[in-house]
């Protein structure tokens, strides 16, 4: 009967889940030991969860297998091309250090290039940018003035106004 009640306890699944605790996992090899119905359970439970795994399954987007393939190949591609430039090569002590200091980048030239339509629009957004900074300047002006404006006529209006 105590067996019944460990198998109910909710241990069984916890285990098969894999997020039981260390003594979990301890009481559960134990039990599958000496109970050869537990045993019988515990692999029937497990059938039905990976059942239920594969049923809920997605299946991936075609073509992903190809990719992963192609990032696999080209990862080996570039591990095979650094183990043939990593064998060490005779250096002085002041060569090794500025190595080590600096990632070596093989170019023809020091200068990033940029296509020239960008440059365009480079220069197009630094432009822009500083006349809409004027017409802000001068639309804050122009507020600050009509504030300023009617709360003469405000005061002029009361001045005015006849008393009541």
């Amino acid at each position: 009967m105590k067996i019944k009640e460990i198998m109910e306890s909710g241990i069984m699944e916890t285990y098969v889940m894999g997020v039981a605790t260390e003594q979990e996992i301890e009481q559960v090899s134990v039990l599958r030991k000496q109970f050869p119905e537990f045993e019988q359970e515990l692999r029937n439970l497990e059938y039905d969860m990976e059942v239920l795994a594969h049923r809920m399954a997605i299946p991936p987007p075609p073509g992903v297998l190809a990719k992963i393939e192609h990032e696999v190949h080209e990862i080996q591609l570039r591990e095979q091309k650094v183990k043939k430039y990593a064998e060490p090569e005779p250096t002085t002590n002041h060569e090794q250090a500025k190595k080590d200091r600096y990632i070596e980048v093989e170019s023809a030239s020091s200068h990033m290039r940029i296509h020239k339509a960008w440059r365009w629009v480079f220069a197009a957004v630094f432009v822009l940018g500083k006349i809409f900074l004027g017409f802000a300047i001068y639309f804050y002006l122009a507020n600050k003035q009509a504030q300023e404006q009617i709360l003469e006529l405000k005061t002029e209006i009361r001045q005015n106004a006849p008393f009541r």
